[in-house]
C-alpha cells in the first residue's frame, strides 16, 4: 500500500558486517511508531553489498540459488535475484567473488578470480533475464574481470545476449584499482605493481580501452572488463538504486526522512547512499535526519548535505531508541 502523507520515510543503507539495511529500517521504524509516528520502510544501497536484497525487496522479486566458483576457485553457493517477472536479474558480485568469502590469512590478490560472478550472470540469463544489473562492491579480486569473461565465454554469452548495467559504488578508473584497493585484498607494494602491469596488459588487448574511464576500476576492474568486452553501461550505484526503488516519490510524500549507515565519513559526500538520500531531500525541501553506527563527519560537512541531525546507534535496541527519541523530539 502507498504510505500516508504523514509517514516518516526510513531509508538506511546497511551497517556493514552487523545489520542489513532491512534490519536497520525495521528497528528505526519500530522506534518511530513507539513514539507515535507512522513509518514507511525503504532500505537503500549504493551498488555495493546489500544491493540485491534492496532491489528484490522493493520490486517484489525472487531469489535463485546456484553453485558457483568462489574467489579461490572453490565451489560455493550463491544467489541472484529476478525482478519484473524474471526479465531483469540482479547479480551482486560479492555473492560469488566477495572479500568476505576469503579468510584474512587466505587473501591472494593475484589469484583471486571473478569467475563465479560470470557464472552468476550466465545463470541469470539462462533463467530468462534479458537485462542484468551487476552490483560490484566488496570484491576480493583484481583480475580485470578476466575470470568472469572466461565463464561468460564458456556459456556462449556474446555482446547483445543481454543488456548489462553495472552499479558501481566507486568512481575509480581501471589503472588505479590495484593502488587504491589492492592492499585491503592482500597485496603488498610489489604485488600492487604486478597487478597494475597485468591490468595494463589486459586493457591493451580489450575491444575498448578502459584506462582513464571513471568507474572501470570498480571491483578490481570487473566493471571495466564488462564495459570493454560487452558494452556494459556503468552507473553510479546510489542514484541508480534510489531511482530503481522509487525513492523520490516516497520521499516527497514523507513527513521527513531518516537515513543511516554504519559509518558516516567524507565518502558519504561522494556517491554513497546516505549522501545521495540527503542531497535529494535537500533539493526537494524534505527534512532529513541520520542515524549511524559511527559519525566521523565534521559538523561543516554534515551541513553541506543538510542533515537536520546525526545520532549514533549501533544495535537494534539503540536504533529503536534513537527512532523513538527522534519521534518524541518532533
Amino acid at each position: 500500500m502507498p504510505p500516508t502523507a504523514a509517514a516518516v520515510l526510513v531509508a538506511p543503507d546497511d551497517f556493514k558486517g552487523t545489520l542489513d539495511a532491512a534490519e536497520v529500517a525495521n528497528a528505526v521504524a519500530k522506534g518511530l511508531r513507539a513514539g507515535g509516528l507512522e513509518a514507511d520502510e525503504l532500505p537503500v544501497a549504493d551498488g555495493g553489498g546489500g544491493t540485491m536484497d534492496v532491489l528484490v525487496r522493493a520490486r517484489d522479486g525472487e531469489r535463485r540459488r546456484v553453485t558457483v566458483t568462489d574467489p579461490l576457485g572453490r565451489p560455493a553457493e550463491a544467489e541472484f535475484g529476478l525482478l519484473d517477472d524474471g526479465t531483469v536479474a540482479v547479480v551482486e558480485m560479492a555473492q560469488a567473488s566477495g572479500l568476505w568469502r576469503v579468510a584474512e590469512s587466505e587473501r591472494d590478490a593475484w589469484a583471486a578470480t571473478t569467475r563465479g560472478t560470470g557464472e552468476l550472470i550466465a545463470a541469470a540469463v539462462a533463467a530468462g533475464a534479458r537485462e542484468v544489473i551487476v552490483a560490484v562492491g566488496g570484491s576480493a579480486t583484481t583480475d580485470g574481470g578476466a575470470g568472469a569473461l572466461a565463464a561468460l565465454a564458456q556459456a556462449d554469452f556474446k555482446p547483445g545476449t543481454a543488456t548489462l548495467e553495472v552499479a558501481c559504488d566507486v568512481r575509480t578508473a581501471w589503472e588505479d584499482a590495484p593502488r587504491v584497493f589492492g592492499p585491503q585484498k592482500g597485496a603488498d607494494p610489489a604485488l600492487v605493481t604486478r597487478l597494475e602491469r597485468r591490468l595494463h596488459e589486459l586493457a591493451a588487448t580489450a575491444p575498448r580501452d578502459p584506462r582513464g574511464v571513471p568507474m572501470t576500476g570498480a571491483a578490481g576492474g570487473l566493471a571495466g572488463g564488462l564495459w570493454a568486452h560487452f558494452g556494459a553501461r556503468l552507473v553510479p550505484g546510489a542514484p541508480y538504486v534510489l531511482d530503481a526503488i522509487g525513492f523520490d516519490a516516497r520521499m516527497r510524500a514523507a513527513r521527513f526522512v531518516v537515513t543511516g549507515e554504519g559509518r558516516l565519513d567524507e565518502q558519504t559526500l561522494s556517491g554513497k547512499a546516505v549522501g545521495e538520500v540527503a542531497v535529494r531531500c535537500r533539493q526537494a525541501g524534505v527534512v532529513c535526519h541520520a542515524i549511524v553506527g559511527r559519525n566521523e563527519l565534521s559538523a561543516f560537512d554534515a551541513r553541506l548535505i543538510d542533515l537536520a541531525s546525526v545520532t549514533e546507534a549501533g544495535t537494534p535496541e539503540e536504533l529503536e531508541n534513537a527512532g523513538r527519541a527522534l519521534a518524541e523530539a518532533i
